[in-house]
């Protein structure tokens, strides 16, 4: 069993694969001051709810974005799996030609949606990652890491709405009966849905036409990349589990 990381600002996923099967995922916060000893026993109840076992853990892969939380998962990787994760970073082969002005600035996760992205779906691609910022990126049809754009993620905006506004509350981020909002609730799910909507769409259509190619398919991954991309009419495909698989791959490509 292979056991990946994928360690956001806000939450990590976990994915557990049987071969190129994906048998179980799961979410958790992203805690920079947890141990590697929590880390372990949370994600050891996490597997046997699924009946699964870390003893059958044969390796483990890393993508983060967070420094400060790595040392805590190496240190859970060799004390719960017996095994050194791969780190997702220079040295590691990805298969992917990045074409940025210093690639050593490229997110992990990035890169590895740009793995999964142009094994699965080929090229050019855009790739959208509704993370704790939202992350936009093109691939050529070479499968070239060309660069992309970055803006605040839809939970950071509507927190700072949320703070900063003084008569405004907190709402759930979830699709409004309509544009037109018949209360504050209302109004702002439909600032914050329809609003990011537009933002998508946008940046999509300029960025294709900058691609200069043609059939230029567009992904979406991360938590609210069903609820916003339903919204669209630029994203032709949700993944919701893409750079899992991304790791996957790049496992397979620096193992054989």
């Amino acid at each position: 069993m292979l056991l990946v990381f994928d360690v956001g600002n806000t939450n990590m996923v976990l994915g557990a694969y049987k071969g190129k099967e994906l048998i179980s995922s799961f979410r958790l916060g992203t805690d920079k001051a947890k141990t590697s000893d929590e880390y372990g026993v949370i994600i050891r109840q996490l597997f046997e709810y699924e009946n699964l076992s870390l003893n059958n853990v044969r390796d483990v892969i890393i993508s983060s974005v967070v420094p400060e939380v790595m040392h805590s998962l190496e240190n859970f990787s060799m004390k719960f799996c017996n095994k050194e994760p791969i780190i997702i970073g220079p040295g590691v082969k990805t298969g992917i030609n990045i074409k940025y002005e210093n690639p050593q600035q490229v997110g992990a996760d990035r890169i590895v949606n740009a793995v999964a992205g142009f094994e699965k779906y080929g090229g050019p691609l855009i790739l959208i990652d509704f993370g704790t910022a939202t992350t936009f990126c093109a691939v050529s049809s070479k499968g070239e890491y060309l660069g992309g754009a970055i803006s605040p993620g839809i939970k950071i905006s509507s927190e700072a709405l949320f703070q900063r506004a003084s008569k405004l509350h907190k709402v759930e981020i979830a699709k409004p009966r309509g544009v037109i909002g018949k209360n504050t609730t209302w109004a702002m799910q439909s600032g914050i849905v329809f609003g990011y909507a537009g933002l998508v769409d946008n940046i999509v259509k300029m960025m294709i036409k900058e691609l200069g190619e043609e059939d230029v398919k567009v992904v979406a991954t991360g938590g609210l990349a069903t609820l916003i991309c339903a919204e669209t009419s630029t994203v032709s495909i949700v993944d919701k589990f893409l750079t899992l698989e991304g790791l996957r791959i790049i496992y397979e490509r620096n193992n054989g």
